[in-house]
């Protein structure tokens, strides 16, 4: 495949169009799309951890929300469980990138495990705040999807100060003991859009409600979402690579459609697309969810090119350079 050909549109650009429709069939590549620095760290731990301790290494849920991930761990010895009653003693146990609550670390911690933590620095931060907000003694209104599991890991941390509101249809029921100590928190993988529609719903019924101290919802989760925005009025067709557990990539079918794109599904693979999506489609847009790995969108570019969606052209609204460091059992020496 040639080198996609590069269109920086810029963040200031994302209402607009991204370039003047091509003649002939197209790909608008978004750029930022795929791993995130958090999911990035959070697969290397499992690795790391394999080839330092050897198989089996446990990890509690999915690592990342991602089948194709969790499927290579799994032949490279990782075993996923649920809950860490199913970890045999004195085990090791790796947390997934979604965090866990402190009801998690007193189980293991009972049932003499080795414990990594590889969650996401950006979901500790929700952690802390919703700690500090608790000892004050607010009520937090947490913003993100019942039965997710970052939304239990942050809940956990202070479940007697801590309600859920799932979108802003659930406004309606939230009730509070001050008024005036009132504060929202989020799950990061939301969309922007949807969480501001809630918070400003909120704001409605709390004028006082406080904004968290930094902005919860992770750069990644806007970075993709933004590239979107931007290719999606050009397009016949979104494609977004991601698995169904996977919020963030669901987030992004959403907003492409949100954005002005005619169709938008979100496969796994390059093999699950269907052929009759491409009928009548001169324009198709690309992108993947903040755990897909690479070669997964690599597949679906070859399998466009080969019913002539050969012309490739990158959309770039922002660059990522973020790295987190590995956890610290798992850091070299000279780190």
């Amino acid at each position: 495949m040639s080198s996609p050909v590069q269109i920086d549109v810029g963040i200031a650009a994302t209402a607009g169009r991204v370039s003047n429709p091509a003649r002939g069939k197209r790909v608008l590549l978004a750029e930022p799309r795929g791993y995130c620095a958090g999911v990035d760290r959070a697969v290397e731990t499992v690795e790391k951890a394999l080839e330092r301790h050897g198989a089996p290494v446990y990890v509690r849920k999915e690592i990342v929300h991602n089948r194709h991930v969790v499927e290579t761990l799994t032949d490279r010895g990782a075993v996923f469980v649920e809950e860490t009653d199913e970890v045999p003693e004195g085990a090791l146990l790796v947390f997934s990138a979604h965090g866990v609550s402190p009801a998690v670390h007193v189980s293991a911690a009972e049932r003499n495990l080795r414990t990594i933590d590889a969650t996401c620095p950006l979901v500790t931060k929700v952690h802390v705040e919703a700690k500090r907000f608790a000892r004050d003694d607010y009520d937090i209104l947490l913003i993100g999807h019942k039965g997710h599991e970052e939304v239990e890991g942050t809940a956990g941390e202070a479940p007697d100060h801590i309600q859920l509101v799932d979108g802003p249809e659930s406004v309606d029921a939230v009730t509070v003991r001050d008024p005036s100590k009132v504060i929202w928190l989020s799950q990061t993988t939301l969309s922007v859009d949807e969480t501001m529609e809630t918070v400003k719903r909120l704001r409605e019924k709390f004028p006082t409600l406080q904004d968290p101290p930094s902005d919860d919802i992770c750069y990644a989760t806007q970075n993709r979402q933004v590239a979107v925005k931007a290719m999606a009025p050009e397009c016949d067709l979104v494609i977004v690579v991601g698995s169904q557990n996977s919020s963030n990539s669901v987030r992004l079918v959403e907003v492409a459609l949100g954005a002005g794109a005619r169709a938008s599904y979100l496969v796994d693979y390059a093999r699950e697309i269907d052929l009759t999506w491409l009928e009548g489609v001169q324009t198709v847009g690309l992108t993947s969810g903040a755990s897909v790995p690479e070669v997964l969108v690599r597949g679906v570019i070859d399998l466009l090119a080969e019913h002539g969606f050969g012309d490739v052209q990158s959309v770039t609204t922002a660059n990522e350079t973020l790295v987190f460091s590995l956890p610290r059992e798992l850091r070299d020496k000279r780190q």
